[in-house]
């Protein structure tokens, strides 16, 4: 088993620009996931908006991004950074979740997603947002 943290960063409308901009720096592979592609918009006018993105650098470099929904709060200091771990299994993931969520606030529960099948978020005792899922290959069709 395998796991790895990547800097998750939160914009509010600029996630695609952000995403292509470390793209065009860091070369490798470039994911955007809209709001629309994964079954969950919530306004109209965010349906293009990014719902999951990443860049994956060819020497290891790593970002994941999106767009905070406008029903949610967002300031660059509240929600600019997640933690996220991505596992390659359910049971490693439950695993780290069930050692981190003991003195944390869950966000979202863990559990299945339009995008993982895993997925969860927490905020810690310390303030920081963690994001845990079992990562897989997208499939636009």
């Amino acid at each position: 088993m395998t796991i790895n943290t990547t800097p998750h960063l939160n914009f509010r409308g600029d996630a695609r620009a952000a995403l292509e901009c470390y793209h065009s720096v860091f070369g490798g592979e470039l994911l955007i996931i809209t709001n629309e592609d994964a079954f969950s918009v919530e306004a109209p006018e965010e349906a293009q908006q990014v719902k999951f993105g990443q860049v994956l650098g060819d020497n290891g470099f790593r970002v994941m991004a999106y767009d905070v929904p406008a029903s949610s709060s967002y300031d660059q200091g509240d929600k600019s950074v997640f933690v996220s771990v991505r596992g390659d299994s359910a049971e490693e993931i439950t695993q780290l979740w069930g050692k981190l969520v003991e003195s944390s606030t869950v966000v979202e529960d863990l559990g299945p997603a339009g995008y993982a099948p895993l997925y969860g978020m927490l905020k810690d005792s310390f303030g920081v947002v963690w994001v845990l899922d079992v990562a897989v290959a997208y499939n636009p069709s």
